[in-house]
């Protein structure tokens, strides 16, 4: 059993847990943008669990509050950190507002949701961190707006590289509930993966675009 003194693999277990994350290398799963990848993560599914929803709004709300102090507001990208964020706001007693993918070609046009003018500071919610573009065009949306984003919180992150340097260069602080590194972890403690499966799924995140080169599906 894991220890409630490593948040982080706690995580990471209740993800596995309820199959929000699923490791597959022998198998490969087809993402929209045309890659083969061994994992598949659809964190809307810790909604359904409120076991699962309860432990990350509070550690969220630790996280929030220990490494960017009390924002004015929570933002939650749509669509996975809108529920989030908004567990985090009536927890931390805030102001919410919400992100869209895009503006809205009707009414006002907008692509931030909620009242602008009840504070000036925000953190920002997502459930998953990939290579971190939808991610930074909501940033960047908050900031068009004429907000000051202190930072970015989200439930999972791959940890891809460019990732990593598209936060630096956007100077947005991440702080993500857990990991790749960190999965893979739980999941070997677990029995759910066996070491053999680690080589695979460590040369994926090195290259998951090229990473099915070669690869014989279900081989």
């Amino acid at each position: 059993m894991v220890s409630q003194l490593d948040p982080a693999l706690k995580v990471a277990e209740f993800l596995l847990q309820i199959k929000a994350i699923k490791l597959s290398p022998k198998d490969p799963f087809t993402w929209a943008s045309g890659w083969k990848s061994p994992i598949y993560c659809d964190n809307r599914k810790t909604l359904s669990y409120p076991a699962v929803r309860t432990f990350i709004r509070q550690q969220f709300v630790h996280i929030i509050n220990s490494e960017f102090g009390r924002p004015d507001m929570i933002a939650g990208v749509a669509t996975g950190g809108i529920a989030h964020g908004a567990l985090v706001a009536h927890d931390m007693g805030l102001p919410f507002l919400y992100v869209r993918s895009d503006s809205k070609e009707h009414g006002l046009k907008n692509q931030v949701e909620g009242d602008l003018t009840v504070g000036r500071s925000v953190v920002v919610v997502e459930d998953l961190v990939s290579t971190g573009g939808s991610s930074l065009k909501a940033v960047q949306a908050l900031r068009d707006a004429g907000l000051e984003v202190k930072g970015m919180v989200s439930i999972f992150t791959y940890g891809f590289d460019t990732a990593t340097k598209s936060f630096a260069e956007a100077k947005v602080n991440l702080q993500s509930l857990t990991n790749y590194s960190v999965l893979l972890d739980q999941a070997l403690r677990s029995d759910y993966i066996t070491e053999k499966d680690l080589g695979p799924l460590n040369e994926w995140r090195k290259d998951p675009a090229n990473w099915n080169a070669g690869l014989k599906v279900g081989g």
